[in-house]
């Protein structure tokens, strides 16, 4: 330690260590000088691991959060202003799930009642998909924008969805990585300050969050998954932004896409008024949600039925180097699974279909990989629908066909078929609902 430095990190290793409370200052060094590389990686790990068995109080994570915010800088929508007035913005954060492309309707949905929506979304990591991965399968469409075109763009359409800067909580991008190799990635003080560092730094005035539950999600128990959503609706509240999450089923993928370019094609069809119940019952309640954080009394489901969501869509798109007409990536091999026996679908794993769509070349194992737009799954049939022998249930797709294998050995023990099928709501709770 140099003699300029206030503390040392054994000692708040130490007192995480021993059950103690870090204070302010503690939490205030601590992050700075892992920003500074002051405090090694092997120590932070340590703390990290601490931090995991002991936990940490309210005001802990708090200050912890706001610790990784200032690592930074941040964006201030405040002076946006719309057709004679200021604009408020909303945004949306999943914790991601297999077939979860909710982000691509609902981005424009909201924009269509005047809220603005700046989407700063990341890439897809094991098997779940990434937002940036999906939207780079539309011919021309650029992830990377300028703070300033995305104030122009915001100004002008309403929505943007785009990649967040390097500049926006750096400590969190350093210990992410640690986490990771470390084992404390499920932590959940770390786990929401992570979150919420970079969606407080991204300045949005409210903020929902999709927490999901289930085989697929991140959080496998409803438990953790509700203490995870109450965590971080409080580092928004107390961070001044408005927020509330909702709780919802992973169990299942949702939709009949799971993938790239497959799932921006099911995106459109809902933006055209159609698409599968699920998808549009998620991004209808989400965008009530953003709305009435927003001060905004109306139902959304409108916009998506007469096509005023679209036209939004087609805007940010076309914004965003896009041609919203082009012809999407096809497969250049497919492969179907069919069902070896009659009956009722009563459930498909979450988790293996994502598994399944990250070995097809969908998804990437480290930051480096890249993704094949084309592979992804086709479900043919949802839990509760009923099944022929010799019926196609999957059909896989991939550019390089000696994935396939890999792919159905995930696939094993995915689905039943026979015995009782029992409906599971796709909304399981809400954390923080906005005042009105």
């Amino acid at each position: 330690m140099s003699n300029h430095e206030p503390f040392s990190a054994v000692e708040v290793i130490r007192a995480k260590r021993d059950h103690e409370v870090l204070s302010n200052q503690q939490i205030d060094w601590v992050i700075d000088a892992y920003t500074r590389g002051v405090v090694a990686d092997e120590q932070m790990s340590a703390l990290a691991m601490a931090i995991f068995l002991n936990g940490m109080n309210r005001a802990e994570i708090s200050r912890w959060t706001e610790a990784m915010i200032r690592s930074g800088e941040r964006l201030d929508f405040s002076s946006l202003v719309g057709p004679g007035k200021k604009i408020a913005t909303s945004d949306k954060h999943s914790t991601g799930g297999v077939g979860d492309k909710i982000t691509l309707p609902l981005a424009p949905l909201v924009a269509v009642y005047g809220v603005a929506v700046p989407q700063l979304s990341g890439r897809g990591l094991g098997h779940t998909g990434g937002t940036l991965d999906k939207l780079e399968s539309i011919p021309g469409w650029q992830a990377n924008l300028s703070n300033e075109r995305t104030m122009e763009i915001l100004g002008s359409t309403g929505a943007v969805i785009c990649a967040a800067g390097s500049g926006l909580a750096p400590a969190d991008k350093k210990l992410y990585a640690l986490r990771d190799v470390t084992s404390t990635v499920e932590a959940i003080p770390l786990i929401a300050s992570s979150i919420m560092s970079k969606k407080i730094a991204e300045g949005t005035g409210s903020l929902v969050l999709d927490v999901k539950v289930g085989s697929g999600a991140f959080m496998k128990d409803s438990e953790r998954a509700r203490e995870l959503a109450e965590t971080m609706v409080a580092l928004g509240m107390d961070a001044g932004v408005r927020t509330s999450a909702l709780l919802t089923n992973m169990n299942t993928p949702l939709g009949l896409a799971v993938g790239n370019a497959i799932e921006v094609e099911e995106s459109v069809e809902v933006l055209a008024g159609g698409g599968p119940a699920d998808v549009v019952e998620l991004t209808a309640e989400l965008a009530r949600e953003m709305l009435a954080a927003s001060g905004v009394e109306e139902d959304p489901a409108e916009a998506l039925k007469d096509g005023r969501a679209m036209d939004v869509w087609r805007r940010m798109i076309t914004d965003q180097g896009g041609d919203p007409d082009a012809a999407l990536p096809q497969p250049k091999e497919t492969h179907t699974v069919v069902a070896e026996e009659s009956g009722t679908l009563t459930e498909l794993d979450a988790l293996a279909v994502g598994v399944a769509s990250w070995r097809l070349g969908a998804g990437r194992e480290r930051k480096e990989d890249t993704v094949q737009a084309a592979a992804g799954i086709k479900l043919h049939v949802k839990p509760g629908d009923p099944v022929e022998k010799g019926q196609s249930l999957l059909t896989l797709m991939t550019d390089t066909p000696e994935r396939f294998e890999r792919a159905v050995e995930a696939l094993d023990g995915a689905w039943s078929i026979g015995g009782e099928f029992v409906p599971q709501p796709l909304i399981l709770g809400k954390v923080g609902a906005p005042e009105k």
